[in-house]
């Protein structure tokens, strides 16, 4: 979990924004292409992740909010 919790989603949007828009710009030779289409395959799972893991959270918080049980700890699945 340490590496996860280390992931900064808005860099990430941010970086792979920038590599979309190098993409789409059509300048690249195919190898840098191919290299830059990988590394926003990882951005974008990494932010998936990040974002199902925060949806993960909010569901926790509402079931619990409305009760006078203690918040469950959230454990991200391996």
């Amino acid at each position: 979990m340490t590496a996860k919790k280390n992931f900064n989603l808005e860099k990430s949007l941010a970086d792979l924004e920038s590599l979309v828009e190098e993409l789409e710009s059509g300048d690249l030779p195919l190898d840098k292409a191919m290299k830059k289409f990988e590394e926003g395959i990882k951005l974008t799972r990494g932010c998936q992740s990040a974002l199902k893991e925060a949806e993960q959270k909010v569901e926790i918080l509402l079931k619990t909010a409305g009760g006078d049980e203690s918040l469950e700890a959230f454990e991200p699945e391996q």
